[in-house]
């Protein structure tokens, strides 16, 4: 599959993912000068119900996967009483939080657990899911060479069995500022997007769509200090 290809697992068609994945109020811009010809015109685009209409969203909009990117994985369990984690879903969104990759993976150890109640992810859904290896493939080529946004990464790259250098990862969980909300500890994503977005996920099943928006609408946010941050360090 092409990098640039918006896919999904159970056959829908862009157009329709487009529609599903941004609503208003879900697409996120940078207020800089660069960006506001693209500002103008993706919400242009948005049809008086809120929805999105692809049919007018230039090639540019839907495909441009850009030097950002957030992912977030959904995990079944393995082995004994389910008690390991491996791979069955994969989401990679771009800067505005249009999804590049949304694919359920085949897990290649037998599942034990299938977490339905936590990840919504079912024995049906997974029968038609696609291999491990050819996902893993497309997830390496789109990350290359980009900035990695997500939610304690360590997790989904081990999942995946691939590796990203540190200074082109932005970890939510690991953010200085963000720790600061719980005193030094692990901040959980949901509790983020409450706090600093003023959003609820992860109500119910959780969505590796919804997470991964969240974590890079966390990081649009914070950019500028993030950034800085990092700068100093180095």
């Amino acid at each position: 599959m092409s990098s640039h290809q918006q896919t999904t697992s159970n056959g829908t068609d862009e157009k329709s993912v487009t529609k599903k994945v941004l609503r208003k109020g879900e697409i996120w811009f940078d207020d800089t000068k660069d960006d506001l010809e693209e500002v103008h015109r993706v919400m242009d685009s948005i049809s008086s119900n809120g929805s999105m209409d692809s049919e007018r969203l230039t090639p540019r909009n839907k495909t441009k996967i850009g030097k950002y990117i957030a992912i977030d994985c959904e995990m079944v369990g393995v082995g004994p009483n389910g008690e390991s984690s491996a791979l069955a879903r994969v989401t990679i969104v771009n800067y505005y939080g249009v999804v590049i990759l949304d694919k359920y993976v085949r897990p290649i150890e037998r599942v034990t657990d299938f977490r339905t109640e936590i990840n919504g992810i079912t024995p049906k859904l997974l029968a038609t899911s696609h291999e491990f290896n050819q996902v893993q493939r497309e997830v390496a080529d789109i990350i290359k060479n980009r900035i990695v946004i997500g939610h304690a990464l360590h997790h989904d790259l081990r999942a995946l069995l691939l590796d990203h250098p540190r200074q082109m990862i932005r970890d939510t969980s690991l953010y200085k500022p963000f720790r600061k909300i719980t005193k030094g500890k692990t901040p959980s994503l949901k509790r983020l997007a409450k706090e600093e977005l003023g959003m609820t996920i992860q109500e119910g099943c959780h969505s590796s769509v919804e997470d991964a928006q969240a974590c890079m609408m966390l990081y649009k946010k914070h950019r500028s200090q993030w950034e800085q941050l990092k700068y100093k360090k180095t």
